[in-house]
């Protein structure tokens, strides 16, 4: 069993950076692939970014890409996304999300956390 919970959301400006923690509980948190996904008011929960626990690799989409980086570091059970170069378009409740076996872009993560908002202004 692991929980998840997300902090470090809160309302920034159109080019700011924003840093996302995700605290894990559960003696494993070495073994989960980690994910980020972001639901805007009204549109579907859509795929940020994933780091896979046995090699740390990673995965983005497109519309992060270049100013998204998703990191982790197993001593503090902690999975990070670094934002920056925001947009309003980013606007969005962001989600951490984890599974021992499912590394991808879909919604197939078993562990979800409860969500932190992220608020960009034009």
């Amino acid at each position: 069993q692991v929980q998840l919970v997300e902090s470090g959301g809160g309302l920034v400006q159109t080019g700011d950076s924003l840093r996302l923690f995700c605290a894990a509980s559960g003696r494993t948190f070495s073994r989960y692939n980690m994910g980020w996904f972001r639901q805007a008011p009204g549109k579907e929960r859509e795929f940020v970014a994933a780091i896979s626990w046995s090699d740390g690799s990673t995965r983005y989409a497109d519309s992060v890409k270049g100013r998204f980086t998703i990191s982790r570091d197993n001593a503090k059970n902690t999975v990070y996304l670094q934002m920056d170069s925001l947009k309003p378009e980013d606007t969005a409740v962001y989600y951490c999300a984890a599974d021992s076996i499912y590394f991808g872009s879909g919604l197939g993560y078993d562990y979800w956390g409860q969500g932190a908002q992220v608020t960009v202004s034009s």
